[in-house]
Order: C-alpha cells, then structure tokens, then sequence
C-alpha cells in the first residue's frame, strides 16, 4: 500500500499547505 505522500503526489518534506493542496486536487478527481 503507498503511503500519505506518495498517494497525494508530495515529498515528505512539503509543507502542510502543499498537503492539503494535493489533497483537494485529488478529492476533486475522485468525487
């Protein structure tokens, strides 16, 4: 299974903002 960063496309080292960015895209094409 992939983890947090790699399923949202984010390094380990991005900021939470980059984070949460990522994870609204990804909501937008899932949804």
């Amino acid at each position: 299974m992939k983890n947090l960063y790699e399923t949202l496309g984010v390094s380990r080292t991005a900021s939470p903002a980059d984070i949460k960015k990522a994870y609204r895209k990804l909501a937008k094409e899932l949804h």
